[in-house]
């Protein structure tokens, strides 16, 4: 609940964002729904928002969401899903609900903290977008609220715990020259498309 509940303040912040980018309320619901994991829906709005193509977006969202396929290899034997909670179990497969469901040595403890954990975030995640969205309507003009600073402040808020060490820092400063570089010849979000796949080659070379 803990964890839910922080998400759910967090998700207040998307609703907004998503509604000051241009997205109607139903659409900022769906994201919620359907997408459901926070930060590619903040890379979607992020790009859209900085005026870029949704398909743009879409892409960077599905590169940042694709670590999610990963908790699924590691977390299929574990919940041993079957039926229609196979599909219900892989829409719940985020960062927080595999943290908590690896953290267990118990399998049936593992089990349990993963539903939960997965209930009760995807409830408050989409009650906390609904009143976000519903809040800026009561605003002429959301942009005013400065919410645009949001996404990239959610993006070193979730990288400075993995900037410990000189490599990733390394890595992440060399992203931010390559992105910096591009963005004058590019659209909006494709800069980050761009580093994504850098990064991605560049640990596929130095693997032994």
């Amino acid at each position: 609940m803990g964890i839910a509940i922080a998400s759910g303040a967090y998700a207040i912040s998307f609703g907004a964002i998503s509604t000051a980018a241009g997205l109607s309320l139903l659409q900022t619901g769906a994201l919620s729904i359907l997408m459901f994991t926070g930060a590619s829906q903040f890379a979607m709005v992020g790009v859209i928002g900085a005026g870029g193509s949704v398909w743009t977006g879409a892409a960077t969202a599905a590169l940042l969401g694709s670590r999610n396929a990963l908790y699924g290899l590691r977390l299929s034997s574990l919940l041993n899903a079957r039926g229609w909670r196979r599909p219900a179990a892989s829409h719940f497969v985020i960062d927080e609900t595999t943290a908590m469901a690896i953290a267990r040595d118990d399998p049936a403890l593992s089990r349990f903290a993963f539903w939960s954990t997965g209930l009760a975030l995807f409830s408050l995640w989409n009650l906390g977008t609904l009143i976000g969205a519903l809040a800026t309507h009561v605003v002429s003009n959301p942009r005013l609220l400065g919410l645009d600073a949001a996404p990239p402040a959610a993006f070193l808020a979730l990288l400075a715990p993995r900037l410990r060490a000189r490599e990733p820092l390394a890595i992440a400063l060399a992203a931010g020259v390559v992105a910096i570089a591009v963005l004058p010849f590019v659209p909006a979000g494709v800069p980050l498309l761009i580093v994504a796949l850098l990064v991605a080659l560049f640990g596929w070379l130095r693997k032994p």
